[in-house]
């Protein structure tokens, strides 16, 4: 007996979206390995300024030179891979990657690794927001939720193992051994990659947008008011956590007298919430919707910051870095799915938010340290305050993003 058409039609659609759910993994691997090296390196403030002789405020600056320069770089990589399709920009993007991050490892003072730092934002910028449209582009926006929970799973993941992993490691493999290491395990997820590269898109789309076309495109995405308050809360999200995480390892380095293991294991529940349950928190949003996970994600970062500084235990001090986590877990990824339906060209929308989101992670850097003469805890308690009373105003801000 032939098969039928309706059959070999249906193992056509199960055959790709067999295969789509493996470049999912594989853009979750590659987006974990490059938020891993993003946040292995502020944990590791106090211990490259002293290799480097430069004081904490002088190495930190390695972070903002990092993110805003990625930020940066991803508002030309969305509207470039709208114009030649997402496949050319994602692969050299990831081999841009590789090769700087380890040619970072061979920095030798601060002012290099700053520098390389920068260069490796602006190199590696559409890999993660290309992801993220390619999953736009892959998933009807009914069915967002999960794979964008696996993107920002592994996204959280690689905060998690950056921040605790990482500075867990240095004392036994250098600060040189992690970047060799990052660069040589991402080789292997590009190569792997390659072998579906025709999920990625074409080289070229039918449209291909004029230079006065993607900036009349950016005034429309901030034209509506949905897409005002959607990356305005992208901001405001970014400048908090940012500021926060980026000197947790200065604050237990002070407030605790411990080194690169203790701030390693102070820090190991960041990121978990999102590795565990970042699928589950998308499906939550795809039945229930955004209106009530947005706000709650913020007043329990806002919360769980502020209350670093009372006199607790080192011992309790994870719980709260694991509480502030799932805040970011609830807001960020929830954001984002928003952002894959403001308008047709979604690798401007999501090129957008990428800019915003990376601009507000180096200004929240930025902000913190300038303010440490203030005190740590000080700083702690505006920016948890800020961030709850950002969250209030959510509750009326996305009451319209209900389930669709």
């Amino acid at each position: 007996m032939q098969p039928n058409d309706t059959s070999i039609e249906f193992i056509d659609r199960a055959f790709h979206a067999q295969r789509r759910e493996r470049l999912l993994w594989l853009l979750a691997a590659i987006t974990f390995f490059i938020f891993f090296q993003a946040y292995m390196i502020a944990p590791l403030i106090p211990r490259l300024a002293g290799v480097f002789n430069v004081t904490v405020q002088t190495m930190g600056l390695a972070v903002p030179a990092y993110l805003i320069a990625y930020g940066t770089a991803t508002l030309f990589y969305g509207p470039l891979s709208d114009r030649w399709g997402r496949r050319p920009i994602i692969i050299a993007c990831l081999a841009a990657f590789i090769l700087l991050t380890a040619l970072t490892g061979l920095s030798r003072s601060s002012t290099q690794l700053s520098v390389l730092r920068l260069i490796t934002g602006l190199g590696a910028g559409g890999v993660v927001p290309l992801a993220l449209t390619l999953i736009g582009d892959l998933f009807p926006y009914q069915e967002r939720g999960r794979p964008i929970g696996w993107l920002f799973g592994a996204m959280a993941g690689g905060m998690a193992g950056g921040s605790a992993l990482g500075v867990m490691l240095e004392p036994f493999v250098s600060w040189q051994g992690l970047f060799f290491g990052v660069a040589a395990l991402s080789i292997v997820t590009f190569f792997c990659l390659l072998r579906y590269r025709s999920l990625l898109g074409s080289r070229s789309s039918a449209a291909k947008p004029s230079f006065r076309a993607i900036i009349a495109g950016y005034w429309t995405l901030l034209g509506t008011a949905r897409g005002r308050r959607t990356y305005g809360y992208v901001f405001v999200n970014a400048v908090f956590h940012s500021g926060v995480f980026t000197w947790l390892g200065v604050y237990f380095s002070r407030r605790y007298g411990v080194g690169e293991i203790g701030i390693g294991l102070a820090l190991l529940g960041y990121g978990v919430p999102g590795f565990l349950f970042g699928p589950a928190i998308g499906r939550l949003a795809d039945r229930f919707g955004r209106s009530l996970l947005i706000p709650l994600g913020l007043i329990l970062a806002g919360v769980s910051a502020a209350a670093l500084t009372l006199d607790i235990p080192i011992a309790a001090a994870p719980v709260l870095v694991t509480l502030l986590s799932l805040g970011y877990d609830l807001t960020q990824p929830l954001l984002a799915g928003i952002v894959t339906d403001l308008g047709p060209q979604r690798g401007q929308a999501v090129g957008l938010m990428a800019f915003i989101l990376f601009l507000g992670f180096g200004v929240g850097s930025l902000i913190f340290g300038a303010m440490l003469p203030l005190g740590i805890a000080t700083d702690l308690v505006i920016f948890g305050a800020s961030a709850v009373l950002a969250g209030v105003l959510a509750l009326m801000q996305f009451r319209a993003e209900t389930r669709r």
